[in-house]
């Protein structure tokens, strides 16, 4: 992202299966990056089908299913080169 935006390096987006699940998620990762000394700068959406997370040169992106098609970033942001992890 660094070289097409002024605003992260990095956009991580993944689905959750419900908001419990996106909320769950979103804790997780606030909890391992603070234990890292790494701090969230933002939190949006924690009780909705969205959840951002922006750590300053990292934003995280949690979406239920239909949020996430709905939405599609990875076509908005097509021409930053992706990588897929399972």
């Amino acid at each position: 992202m660094g070289k097409v935006s002024a605003f992260c390096d990095y956009f991580i987006v993944m689905t959750a299966a419900n908001i419990r699940q996106a909320k769950a998620i979103s804790e997780e990762i606030e909890s391992k990056l603070e234990e890292e000394g790494i701090r969230l700068w933002h939190r949006e959406g924690r009780e909705s089908n969205w959840v951002l997370l922006d750590f300053g040169n990292c934003v995280v992106h949690i979406f239920e299913p239909e949020a996430r098609k709905f939405y599609d970033l990875e076509s908005l942001w097509g021409d930053v080169p992706q990588e897929k992890l399972s």
